[in-house]
């Protein structure tokens, strides 16, 4: 990240709700620092935020635009401990790890921990979850603090990289097996026929050769 995208990465609210259009704060700083998004994008930083946006890039200041949503009081996730299925879902899609549970068992929010992104709602297949307004009548900047936009950017940055690596040290996983595999093909398919085989051999290969160029694209990215 440049130095003008940090600088208006630093101004945004880090509630990493992807209502600006881009998958997180960081994403969106460094677009808008590109020039390819305006600083009238971010619903959770309201006005103010539009007016720290404008501080920080030079640029004027504008209305929030309507297709990214409006300022609102800032909710907290509330989980139906009654419906809950355990299906974990919600926890996937938490970008700050504010979801505590686990397969089939009863899920409950870390209510200090919950941005009020609201990305856990449509994730939840049986509709228990909901948004309790915990500012009233406060919205944008003034229902938020930057000590708390800082915690929220810290456990969305270990979350991020907590599951960089869990998918990593999945994929060696994976990668393991199909070698194995590889080095006894034959006991290891219900193939009989040589050349189905060195064809089912080729192809094992390929999404190996292509899984090792997406984990080296990967890291390179970070």
């Amino acid at each position: 990240m440049d130095a003008l995208a940090a600088r208006i990465d630093a101004v945004l609210p880090q509630t990493q709700c992807t209502r600006c259009g881009y998958p997180d704060c960081a994403g969106y700083a460094q677009a808008v620092a590109s020039g390819a998004a305006a600083i009238n994008q971010c619903p959770p930083g309201g006005v103010e935020g539009i007016a720290r946006l404008a501080r920080a890039t030079g640029l004027p200041t504008l209305p929030l635009n309507p297709a990214n949503g409006v300022e609102g009081a800032r909710g907290v996730a509330v989980i139906d401990e009654d419906w809950c299925i355990g299906c974990t879902l919600c926890i996937a899609a938490c970008p700050t790890d504010a979801i505590l549970g686990s397969n089939k068992l009863m899920h409950t929010v870390i209510e200090p921990c919950c941005t009020g992104c609201e990305l856990c709602v449509p994730a939840c297949p049986v509709d228990c979850i909901s948004m309790e307004n915990v500012t009233h009548e406060l919205t944008g900047w003034a229902a938020w603090s930057q000590s708390q936009a800082d915690e929220a950017r810290h456990r969305y940055e270990f979350s991020s990289d907590r599951r960089f690596r869990e998918k990593g040290e999945n994929d060696k996983r994976l990668e393991k097996q199909a070698n194995a595999k590889l080095v006894d093909l034959p006991a290891h398919s219900q193939i009989t026929d040589p050349d189905a085989l060195v064809r089912k051999r080729a192809a094992i290969e390929a999404a190996l050769a292509r899984a090792r160029a997406r984990r080296g694209n990967a890291s390179g990215n970070r």
